[in-house]
């Protein structure tokens, strides 16, 4: 279930045979963003394990015997943090992970711990639904965090494999090169994306909206990780209209369900973003990630 990573994404359920060449690091990622990231800075010097795919959502994964094996192995683990995997990860931890992977330790990679978190709650109780305390755990989609945890990925593998850190190094300095120029690119097309009203089903999506953006006028869980009621759904159709929306955003691991209700009474489309590396067969890594959701952005806008 282990796959050499050169900068492709090595899905976690995928049986692939290994190099013959000897990895120094392994890399346990509890997202398929973060799995494409070490792939990119690790490159031949990483084995990388990713535990979801891009179209499972990660709050809701089981702590199977295959993941505490593999936990095990790992000399970091990379995860986005801010109790996204809250269910899991702690099992995992617990019943796995070595010292050297603990809190503290540095083969313990948080994303949230190191970029600027939005939707920070004031309150949280269980009246709220699925409220992160910590504030929204889905970092990945503004690429200004991706450069952040490709210079802190890099300085924790090079603690823990010393002996390669020059080419960790040396994959950072181009990762950033690379990375910058499709920035700038996305930056010119995220400005004329600017005030484009779109509806979301989850809070997936603040850290894109933020960054692009977009103005989202309305979300079609009223609780977070609590179903759509149908009267919370019917109370959005006239607003959807009135507001000219241009899309539900809608991702891989979403129920399309509701989307699909409140598009039918509005004529507002529903729009498949990849929202993760591998989310759909064009997304194979994270510049084709952005790449594919402006691409699809930019489609929906010009038809509307």
């Amino acid at each position: 279930m282990l796959k050499r990573l050169g900068p492709v994404l090595v899905a976690g359920l995928a049986a692939l045979a290994p190099s013959t060449a000897a990895a120094d690091a392994r890399v346990f990622a509890c997202e398929p963003e973060w799995a494409a990231l070490a792939g990119e800075i690790g490159g031949a010097d990483v084995v990388v394990y990713s535990a979801t795919h891009g179209r499972q959502d990660p709050h809701y994964i089981r702590a199977r015997p295959s993941l505490i094996a593999q936990m095990r192995r790992a000399d970091i683990v990379f995860c986005s943090g801010a109790e996204l995997e809250i269910g899991w990860l702690p099992v995992l931890m617990e019943r796995g992970a070595r010292r050297g992977v603990q809190p503290g330790q540095p083969g313990h990679l948080m994303a949230a711990d190191h970029v600027e978190i939005l939707e920070r709650p004031e309150r949280v109780d269980r009246s709220l639904g699925d409220i992160h305390p910590s504030g929204n755990p889905h970092v990945h989609l503004d690429p200004r965090n991706i450069a952040l945890l490709a210079g802190e990925l890099a300085r924790r593998l090079a603690r823990v494999d010393p002996g390669n850190a020059a080419a960790y190094r040396a994959r950072l300095a181009d990762f950033r090169a690379r990375w910058s120029a499709a920035a700038e690119r996305w930056r010119a097309r995220a400005a004329r994306l600017r005030g484009m009203k779109v509806v979301v089903h989850h809070t997936a999506w603040a850290y894109l909206v933020h960054w692009t953006g977009l103005e989202r006028i309305a979300t079609l869980e009223r609780i977070p990780g609590v179903p759509p009621t149908a009267s919370h759904l019917q109370s959005l159709v006239e607003r959807v209209r009135a507001a000219g929306a241009t899309a539900i955003l809608h991702a891989p691991h979403e129920q399309r369900d509701a989307a699909d209700w409140l598009s039918e009474r509005t004529g507002v489309p529903v729009l498949a973003l990849p929202y993760t590396v591998g989310g759909q067969e064009e997304a194979r890594d994270l510049f084709a990630l952005f790449d594919v959701t402006f691409a699809l952005l930019e489609r929906a806008r010009d038809r509307s």
